[in-house]
């Protein structure tokens, strides 16, 4: 059974790293089999501290809570190589073996090898919406769809009310 106040945390974690918003991580439907992987392999302890130092870093500007989140977590000798695996888990759904300098200084888990999560893991992995593709062998893009140049989309474009009625009502 999945502590839903723990998937949470867990989840706006990943979002701050990641780039992609909370539902957007929930939505690749594999949120509960990540944050599952994780404490099997460093258990909740680890996962404890790290949640902890993330909710703890400054509410203030953007760019110096990017400055205490690189500096408090990624740079930490003991969760950085963990952070750092949440962020590969998502994009490419593969959790990879803790560094050698990691399970020397923390220890050796027995479940720390490299593997993939789950079956839905590759065609659900951030990197293939990050890069505006579709996962090869995984989720067809359609008939034809290889006769039109791909479409990347701006996100620094401005928003707008193209398709949509005056006053921007369909």
């Amino acid at each position: 059974m999945t502590d839903y106040g723990l998937l949470q945390r867990f989840l706006d974690f990943s979002a701050e790293v990641t780039a992609f918003s909370t539902l957007d991580l929930y939505g690749t439907g594999q949120a509960e089999s990540y944050l599952a992987a994780l404490v099997h392999v460093v258990g909740e302890e680890v996962l404890g501290e790290l949640l902890h130092a993330y909710e703890h870093l400054p509410e203030t500007d953007p760019q110096t809570r990017q400055t205490r989140l690189r500096e408090d977590v990624f740079s930490s000798e003991k969760l950085g190589a963990v952070a750092r695996n949440v962020v590969k888990l998502w994009y490419a759904g593969v959790w990879y073996k803790l560094p050698t300098e990691w399970t020397e200084s923390f220890g050796v888990r027995d479940a720390d090898v490299t593997f993939v999560v789950s079956p839905a893991a590759y065609a659900e992995g951030l990197l293939w919406r990050a890069i505006g593709a579709n996962p090869p062998g995984a989720k067809a893009p359609g008939y034809g769809s290889w006769a039109a140049p791909p479409r990347i989309e701006d996100s620094e474009a401005p928003l707008t009310t193209a398709g949509l009625g005056q006053g921007g009502t369909p």
